[in-house]
């Protein structure tokens, strides 16, 4: 029996088994991921490419802003604008947490359902600040932009060096005519030194065989990138999923 329903309109759990309308409502992935085969060429690696890139600016607005009110609350805790501050500060990092859901929904191809609103049981403005100050998923969103800060640099760091050398070492055949043409190297030049004894001891990737080495070498490097950004977004998945979700 034929679907009319594409393979991203399909919606499957995080454990891999297709999902259920009676289930209730969780974290669902909203696209199946590629084959290792055609990883390297498909939309869904570079969503989350995008995601590790596009990531480092919003971790370093997160991190500041939540150390930033965190000190500035503590500091100022004994006096009447300590507990505001702490209170604007987990309603921001809700605010950043919606984001962070919205771009793992869109780039890492995983809907996670934001946690419950914050209940105010006081009513006037002092209520609403001791519902900030009592609210779990607000201080939960508070914890993850401190912790991926630095796994947002790592993860921007790896992703930018492995990406553009397996390309640029994939793609070498096509521009190997540019060193002899306008530089005074034969080919790419690996190292060129002398040793103590005077003796010059010269690399360069010149001969057919050293270029299909060196192309091979980068795709594979190529595919082995995408692995690699799997793995990484996998911890932003997790950690969307333990300190943002419901």
């Amino acid at each position: 029996m034929s679907s009319s329903r594409s393979t991203e309109d399909r919606e499957w759990d995080v454990l891999g088994g297709y999902g259920d309308e009676r289930r209730p409502a969780g974290a669902r992935r909203t696209e199946r991921r590629p084959a290792l085969w055609r990883a390297p060429f498909s939309a869904h690696h570079y969503r989350e490419v995008g995601y590790a890139l596009s990531g480092l600016p919003v971790a370093i607005a997160g991190f500041v802003m939540s150390v930033t009110l965190f000190c500035l609350g503590l500091g100022t805790f004994v006096t009447v604008l300590g507990l505001p501050v702490l209170g604007a500060l987990t309603g921001l990092a809700r605010g950043f947490g919606r984001l962070e859901r919205a771009r793992v929904r869109g780039m890492l191809a995983l809907d996670v359902p934001g946690p419950e609103p914050v209940r105010q049981v006081r009513p006037g403005g002092w209520g609403a600040i001791t519902a900030r100050l009592a609210d779990g998923a607000g201080w939960k969103a508070v914890l993850y932009q401190v912790l991926m800060f630095p796994w947002a640099v790592f993860s921007f760091s790896v992703t930018l060096i492995f990406l553009l050398l397996g390309w640029a070492l994939a793609l070498y055949p096509l521009y190997h005519w540019v060193f002899p043409t306008y530089t005074s190297w034969n080919g790419y030049r690996v190292f060129d030194f002398r040793d103590s004894d005077g003796v010059r001891h010269l690399y360069e990737v010149q001969a057919p065989w050293q270029i299909a080495a060196l192309s091979l070498v980068g795709v594979l490097l190529v595919y082995l990138t995408t692995q690699l950004v799997r793995g990484l977004t996998n911890v932003n998945r997790a950690a969307a999923l333990g300190l943002l979700g419901r």
